[in-house]
């Protein structure tokens, strides 16, 4: 047979392939752990949800000593496991509460156990205590007056907590009582099956719980991998309290898992609202008013293109510092999760086109009346974040200083952004502000 130049090339790639497939079966599973941290400090995570972002599938693990094995040949989980001599809270359902809702508790032997639920102040609201079989015990809550309630169990000296979610308010006293026992229903490894899904190159969503609240991550697995959780909120970012940028200093701010710079950014110069934002390789932007001095309180106002440089790359650089970048919209919807007091990391509702959350905005928004318009609704700026009122810049005029706050994603081509409201206590997320210059914030890599 003739030996072509096209037959070379086909066995070539046949080789290429076998060697490809042999070493993709030799290493078909991968191994996802996870642990959390408070500056330093061990956290002990009550369960870790996991969300494919790409074919929309997700599961709920349990530590501690967990593994999440992944084989990336049948697309699913291998196994999940847990110690079998270890306390484990499941997470109460349904979540958010619906008149009742139901927690499962696994102790490894028969014992003494004390439950306490607590308000978000700390306050003791009620109190259980008596004997557990081996094996999971179910207790049926039903919610009070409190919106956010966290349950702790305690036991052999060690304490678990969750977080369970009552929208609306009850006149009636909470309480708390005893099902069922099944001394079966726990098994050392757990199998999932076909309830998640993956393939290589799918990213995945992490969303860590504790007794100090939920802490997400994003990756895209392709090895063996640990992840730890961050849960320090409202500090400066561990080892990064500041950075000096083109001229001026900025603070960082460490809210969960994320690290972000702690001011709206005011780099470049600043050119006249009648002149176009051009791509000039100079950083251009519009101070409020045309007056230079209020971008120094409030930072620069950037068309799109303008702030990612006239690049299309969704979680690029743009105008932020190296090792920075422009958010991308899942990152805020991560922030988003962790903050607000009713709505999770990966809740379908940060999805939508709206204003959304229950006080996301109000935990995000300066405190008071200096810069923002009374009456500010819900500010507490609870977790350090700061957002001011800019206002935005859209067809050849200024608009909603002192009344409105509108941050960029990087996402493209949506370019969806944020707005927060000086009458407002949820958050609103939109896309397509093509015509709008708004203000610009930067997450750490």
């Amino acid at each position: 047979m003739l030996f072509t130049m096209k037959n070379r090339t086909y066995l070539i790639f046949l080789l290429f392939y076998l060697m490809q497939s042999n070493g993709f079966a030799q290493n078909s599973t991968i191994e996802l752990t996870f642990s959390a941290d408070s500056l330093g400090q061990e956290v002990l995570l009550d369960s870790v949800y996991v969300k494919n972002l790409y074919q929309n599938c997700d599961t709920v693990l349990y530590p501690p000593n967990l593994i999440l094995e992944i084989d990336t040949l049948t697309t699913g989980i291998s196994s999940v496991i847990v110690s079998e001599n270890s306390l484990v809270i499941y997470p109460n359902y349904p979540n958010p509460i619906i008149d009742k809702s139901f927690v499962k508790i696994y102790v490894p032997e028969r014992i003494s156990i004390k439950i306490k639920v607590s308000n978000l102040l700390g306050q003791s609201i009620l109190n259980y205590s008596g004997q557990l079989s081996k094996g999971t015990s179910t207790f049926e809550f039903t919610s009070g007056r409190e919106t956010v309630y966290f349950l702790t169990v305690e036991y052999n000296g060690i304490s678990k907590s969750i977080k369970m979610i009552s929208p609306i308010s009850s006149t009636n006293e909470c309480t708390l009582s005893f099902k069922t026992t099944d001394e079966d229903d726990y098994f050392k490894t757990i199998q999932i099956g076909n309830e998640f899904c993956f393939a290589p190159g799918d990213r995945l969503l992490f969303a860590g719980y504790s007794y100090l609240g939920e802490s997400g991550l994003l990756d895209i697995p392709s090895a063996d991998s640990n992840y730890e959780f961050q849960f320090a909120t409202n500090v400066p970012c561990p080892g990064l309290d500041s950075l000096y940028y083109k001229g001026k200093y900025y603070h960082t701010i460490q809210i969960f898992s994320q690290c972000w710079i702690k001011e709206n950014m005011d780099v470049g110069i600043m050119i006249q609202s009648a002149e176009a934002q051009t791509n000039n390789n100079i950083i251009e932007k519009y101070c409020m008013g045309d007056y230079e001095p209020s971008c120094n309180i409030f930072g620069g106002l950037y068309f799109w293109n303008e702030m990612m440089t006239y690049t299309n790359e969704t979680g690029g650089q743009g105008i932020c510092p190296e090792g920075w970048h422009v958010p991308e919209d899942m990152e805020w919807q991560i922030l988003e999760g962790a903050v607000d007091s009713n709505y999770r990391i990966g809740d379908p509702l940060w999805m939508n086109n709206s204003f959304r959350g229950s006080d996301v905005g109000g935990n995000l928004k300066q405190k008071g009346t200096t810069l923002w318009q009374p009456p500010n609704t819900g500010a507490t700026d609870a977790f350090g974040f700061m957002a001011l009122p800019a206002g935005y810049f859209v067809q050849n005029a200024f608009w909603g200083p002192e009344y409105k706050a509108y941050l960029w994603t990087s996402e493209y081509p949506q370019k969806y952004y944020r707005n927060m409201d000086w009458n407002q206590a949820k958050v609103r997320r939109n896309d397509g502000g093509n015509e709008a210059a708004f203000s610009v914030r930067c997450v750490k890599d």
